[in-house]
């Protein structure tokens, strides 16, 4: 039988992750919304530019609502170990939408650039207001991948962050098309556009690394091996494997223990072990063979 504590803290997880993509869905959305029609009725190549950012977050925000849907799943027949390798491919269905963004984004833009048009200054307030918005949501999602440590989420969090940012250089170029010169605003929307490129390949590389079967960073595996030798009666960790399956971690090893002790102590020992690693962030999964010391049957 599961064990109850457990239990409920993945209930609570669900809940806080289900706030967070409410959060995500209708803030983009919004500003989806407003940066479009802002860009449409002030001629703005680089409000065009980041609103094509905020619809492809829109996307990705939507994709993650499904995402969840299916990771959340119990284990069956069909996928026995769980569903949660849905979510890394879920995440390049999101990164083609950033690329594709990004090229509409450049390719608008450098149409414009042989045919400068000025931009209404008063356009660049939805920019001020997006600014805003989005460094709310980067600190109420951050918050939330802190509680639950899920790294979709804090990939989410990182990415409403770098919005800020491209966010403000479609600002600065729609001041500049007003007091210096209309090309400011192409060029910006330019710089946006590979901005958004620039987050899509980085995303991209790490949902590979999730669907590829990537190992943990080192400071991770030190980390586990130090837990498992805390406990008392393991003499030797001798394999230890920590990989990626889907976002999660799963953690396989070989222990050595004194080959006279009591079958009730070794279970006792491999719980102990299984409790502990759990605790590592982004640990879904943990095997645990113990054998005599001096017996290395890898």
């Amino acid at each position: 039988m599961r064990n109850t504590r457990l239990y409920s803290r993945d209930n609570d997880r669900a809940v806080l992750f289900k706030r967070a993509l409410t959060v995500t869905l209708l803030g983009n959305i919004l500003l989806a919304g407003s940066k479009m029609a802002v860009a449409i009725t002030g001629n703005s190549a680089a409000i065009m530019a980041d609103g094509l950012n905020s619809t492809s977050d829109v996307f990705y925000s939507a994709m993650m609502v499904l995402g969840f849907w299916v990771a959340q799943q119990p284990p069956d027949k069909s996928h026995p170990q769980g569903h949660s390798r849905f979510e890394p491919f879920v995440g390049l269905m999101i990164t083609l939408a950033m690329a594709f963004a990004a090229y509409q984004a450049v390719a608008q833009s450098i149409s414009r650039l042989t045919n400068p048009q000025p931009v209404n200054p008063t356009s660049s307030l939805v920019l001020v207001f997006s600014a805003v918005v989005k460094v709310g949501m980067y600190l109420y999602i951050r918050r939330i991948a802190d509680q639950t440590k899920n790294p979709t989420l804090r990939t989410t969090a990182v990415d409403n962050l770098t919005d800020v940012y491209s966010t403000g250089g479609a600002f600065l170029g729609t001041i500049a098309s007003s007091l210096i010169h209309p090309l400011a605003d192409p060029i910006a929307g330019v710089i946006v556009g590979f901005f958004i490129a620039r987050n899509a390949f980085n995303a991209a590389r790490e949902n590979f690394h999730f669907i590829l079967g990537g190992g943990a960073d080192e400071g991770t595996i030190e980390h586990i091996a130090a837990l498992v030798k805390s406990v008392p009666d393991v003499l030797d960790l001798h394999v230890l494997c920590v990989d990626y399956v889907g976002p999660k971690l799963v953690v396989d090893m070989h222990v050595n223990c004194d080959a006279t002790l009591p079958l009730s102590r070794v279970h006792e020992i491999e719980t102990e072990i299984i409790e502990k690693v759990k605790t590592v962030d982004d640990v879904d999964r943990v095997y645990v063979h113990i054998e005599p010391l001096g017996l290395y049957n890898d």
